[in-house]
């Protein structure tokens, strides 16, 4: 069943070089992430109409093959690594949900 990882920014970043050193880490490790994982980015800081309650600064939905890939990536060392710098760079929160 696939999995989803909704990522949100609750807040402006605060610190651009991190930002910029997460995001140059993600882009190094995309291939693997894809080829070890199954990660399939689908929205990624797109255009935001919200409809209803507090709008978060940027959504990014990423789909894997199940919850336990997504589970399996988000726990890498790979990630782990570089969760710091995207924690340093701005408020986020992380859901993981299961489809149908």
């Amino acid at each position: 069943m696939t999995a989803y990882f909704i990522f949100t920014r609750e807040g402006p970043i605060v610190d651009q070089a991190a930002m910029d050193a997460y995001s140059a880490a993600n882009r190094a490790q995309a291939a693997h992430f894809v080829a070890e994982y199954g990660l399939k980015p689908l929205a990624v800081y797109g255009a935001l109409d919200t409809l209803e309650g507090d709008a978060p600064d940027g959504v990014i939905i990423l789909a894997f093959p199940d919850a336990d890939k997504a589970r399996a990536w988000y726990n890498s060392d790979e990630y782990q690594k570089i969760i710091p710098l995207r924690d340093k760079a701005a408020p986020y929160r992380a859901l993981l949900v299961e489809g149908l």
